[in-house]
């Protein structure tokens, strides 16, 4: 038997952790008539509207005879209808009544008040934070983006510093550079900040109120040339199509804004960035190897037509 990872304790102590402090209340209140279960239920017809049962006994993860006593509970008491009985099949299609939207709908209020409650001791910048860690759970976990998820937005106070802070902490983790990366990085953001050009941009990419990456395009010593810059993408974000979104976003920008050829330089350890520019239309133009961020590298220069 392979050994066992001594995170899985970490994360047991933090399951346990959190049981305690919802106490389940969000599922199901202490005064609902509801049991944790019969909660679940509601909740997946209410976000469904019409649903056979097996997929239901699926997306719950409930043997079919449970889910069935279940429904079958519900039906009696008028929550649910279906166009034969709900155990007959499990093809057969099963949704809410209106009884069943309104008792849902009491639920849903109630799990609203028990939640803002537990909140409640907590600041504005606290409840934040909270969220955004409750987000990166959801993502490290399989959450998909949504393409209405993601948020492509221009900078606001604090987030170029938040760009400078994100690139030296995660390249320091991932790739051992020193800190003369945030020295390079502090001037390209400055340079952009003073300069403040209309032909000019940075995007950065939030997901779920939270920063998750951003990227630069900036003018360069030739006039008809753009620059793409600090392509960055939060490792809880990556896979996601995030990189994308934000090179094409400086495509269609540095296209409007009257430049024909867009350059870009990157270190050639940078794999995933490296398979955005490429699936975006780069080439490479040249490569050589240099000494940066405390490390013998090797730059790339790319670029493309726009």
């Amino acid at each position: 038997m392979a050994p066992i990872d001594p995170l899985v304790s970490e994360v047991r102590e933090f399951n346990r952790f959190y049981t305690r402090a919802v106490g389940l209340e969000p599922l199901a209140p202490e005064s609902s008539p509801f049991s944790l279960t019969e909660a679940c239920v509601l909740d997946e017809l209410a976000s469904h509207g019409s649903v056979p049962v097996a997929d239901l006994s699926r997306e719950l993860g409930q043997d079919a005879g449970s889910l069935g006593k279940v429904l079958s509970q519900f039906a009696d008491a008028g929550l649910v209808g279906s166009e034969a009985p709900v155990t007959e099949s499990l093809g057969q299609r099963v949704f809410l009544t209106q009884h069943g939207r309104d008792a849902f709908t009491e639920l849903d209020t109630a799990r609203d008040r028990a939640t803002d409650a537990l909140l409640s001791s907590l600041g504005r910048t606290q409840r934040r934070e909270l969220v955004e860690a409750m987000a990166r759970i959801r993502r490290a976990l399989g959450k998909q983006v949504r393409s209405a998820d993601l948020v492509l937005r221009a900078p606001d106070p604090g987030d170029l510093g938040w760009v400078i802070e994100q690139h030296g902490s995660i390249y320091a983790r991932e790739y051992q550079w020193d800190a003369t990366l945030e020295v390079t990085v502090t001037k390209i953001v400055a340079d952009f900040a003073e300069r403040n050009g209309s032909r000019e941009a940075a995007w950065i990419a939030e997901l779920d109120g939270e920063r998750i990456g951003c990227v630069f395009c900036v003018a360069t010593d030739q006039a008809a040339t753009a620059q793409l810059r600090l392509l960055f993408v939060d490792p809880s974000a990556r896979n996601m199509g995030v990189g994308t979104r934000l090179v094409d976003e400086s495509l269609r920008f540095a296209k409007q804004s009257d430049y024909n050829r867009i350059m870009l330089w990157t270190i050639e350890v940078l794999t995933a960035a490296r398979r955005i520019y490429a699936k975006s239309g780069f080439r490479i133009d040249h490569r050589e190897p240099e000494y940066h961020f405390g490390q013998d590298l090797v730059s790339e220069y790319w670029s493309r037509a726009l």
